[in-house]
């Protein structure tokens, strides 16, 4: 997916083995980068960004999650091959060639899925999210891959690769439909090793219980902004009119997203705060239906970093197949033509897309490996501020969306930290992010099972565009500047962000 094709021919090792070996060398790379010292800025900064990797490597040592989620694996199959035809870093026949060879692995990584997931471990609330997500493997196999493929020689030969992947599929969902019934771990991750990501990985200095106070700060403040524009108390019931105009189909909402995405582009060259990066182009297409179950939000598919590619693919969050006309409407509601507009530029110009195609074009390839998502998405929502600062959002119901956005991100803050530190049952939870945000129920239920399955990643929005603007304060040179430097700085922990910004 990085774009590096000496290793498009295959999965990869799944066993518990290959884990074991992976976790060993690990430690040895992490003893041998503690070692290194150089005077160089920059490459101290990619040394230690490296070492805060391998400290987070070394910190989940103790929380394996190939023994407690079904996506590890069913993700590592599903997304390469559907990035392998989405980007098409070669020509169709050896395309083919690379997707058939990993087709013929799949059922030796599903069944070390089987085989790698312990029921003293696994949650049942996050192998029957992997049992979602294993239900759409035969479609997306049998259907969606082979009919990306042009040649019908070369479309029969993957179909016929398709189908043992397929079957491989339909007997982990089985396994996981009755495996869950035997699961009896535990999904929350506790304070003690969520505080020690936050500090090793994330460099960020504090834990879980500051974080979580520093949520509560933010969603104060953003809250008695959100009244002010509202002009009333009652803020939430006044977003929740806004959703009354929502696109009247999933198309629709693409197509909308589409035209905001543009406006965003075209606002950032007439203002000139970055430097687009040479051929740079972001698509705006439906999600992919394997992500559909999993994923009520929108998202983004960077551009493959290692190659000389810049096209990057906005994912507009459409409904899982089957879903009931009301389950439809909900996922309408929560991408409001009042929210097109902040949801784009966060997503695309300059938040995500503008960022990692930028990043791309720069010669520091760890930081195109490696990042971390309280740069990463702090960046998107420090993009979405900036645009409001230039006024971006002209009309009163896109700037209630926007503030009501970064309110989102605190709530996220809030329940990420309440839920892994045992604070707040799943329940819990969901009421919060439907009283104190505006997902609707069905939004909110997928929301709150993303975080059971991905802690720290939450609170990762607000925390980082928190930082940024703290950053961007003490930066003397112009905007522009400032942005082209940042961004294309990587997606670094937020400490070492401030070392290339600020020097030191």
């Amino acid at each position: 997916m990085l774009g590096s094709l000496a290793h498009d021919h295959t999965l990869g090792d799944f066993t518990a083995e290959a884990f074991a070996d992976r976790e060993r060398e690990a430690a040895g790379w992490l003893d041998r980068f503690t070692a290194l010292s150089t005077d160089d800025l920059q490459e101290s900064v990619d040394r230690d960004l490296v070492v805060a990797v391998l400290r987070g490597e070394r910190a989940k040592a103790s929380w394996p999650a190939w023994r407690r989620d079904p996506s590890v694996y069913t993700g590592a199959v599903l997304f390469p091959l559907f990035s392998a035809f989405l980007n098409r870093l070669r020509p169709e026949p050896e395309l083919v060639d690379g997707v058939v060879k990993r087709l013929a692995e799949v059922p030796s990584v599903l069944a070390a899925c089987r085989a790698n997931l312990d029921p003293g471990l696994a949650s049942p609330k996050i192998v029957l999210r992997g049992a979602a997500q294993a239900k759409t493997g035969r479609a997306f196999l049998t259907g969606t891959l082979p009919a990306e493929v042009a040649d019908p020689a070369l479309r029969a030969r993957v179909a016929e690769a398709a189908e043992p992947a397929a079957r491989a599929f339909d007997e982990l969902a089985a396994f996981l439909d009755e495996f869950a019934g035997r699961a009896g771990g535990d999904w929350r991750m506790g304070e003690r090793l969520y505080s020690e990501l936050l500090r090793e990985q994330e460099v960020l200095g504090y834990g879980a219980a500051e974080l979580h106070e520093r949520g509560k700060a933010a969603y104060a403040e953003l809250e008695a902004e959100m009244r002010e524009l509202a002009g009333s108390a009652d803020w939430h019931s006044v977003m929740a009119s806004l959703q009354d105009d929502f696109p009247p189909t999933p198309e629709a909402m693409r197509a909308e997203y589409e035209a905001e995405t543009l406006r965003a582009r075209a606002f950032l060259v007439e203002h000139g705060l970055v430097t687009l990066a040479e051929g740079e182009d972001c698509r705006v297409v439906p999600s992919p239906a394997f992500q559909r179950p999993v994923l009520a939000v929108a998202s983004y598919m960077q551009p493959p970093p290692l190659t000389d590619r810049r096209t990057g693919h906005f994912f507009v969050p459409f409904p899982p197949d089957g879903a009931s006309p009301e389950q439809v409407e909900q996922r309408l509601r929560t991408n409001s033509r009042a929210q097109l507009a902040t949801i784009a530029v966060h997503e695309a110009y300059p938040g995500h897309h503008w960022h990692l195609s930028w990043l791309a074009a720069q010669d520091r390839p760890v930081r195109k490996v490696f990042r971390t998502p309280y740069f990463a998405e702090g960046w998107a929502l420090y993009a979405e501020k900036l645009l409001r600062e230039h006024g971006y959002f002209t009309e009163r119901a896109q700037e209630l969306a926007h503030v009501e956005a970064r309110l989102f991100r605190a709530a996220r803050m809030v329940v990420d930290t309440a839920l892994h530190c045992g604070d707040m049952t799943v329940e819990e939870a969901e009421e919060f992010m439907t009283t104190k945000a505006s997902l609707t129920p069905d939004t909110a239920t997928g929301e709150v099972s993303r975080y059971c399955a991905w802690p720290t990643q939450a609170p990762s929005y607000l925390t980082g565009a928190l930082e940024i603007e703290r950053i961007r304060e003490e930066h003397t040179g112009s905007l522009r500047e400032f942005h082209d430097t940042i961004a294309g700085s990587g997606a670094l922990p937020l400490g070492l962000a401030r070392r290339v910004v600020l020097g030191g």
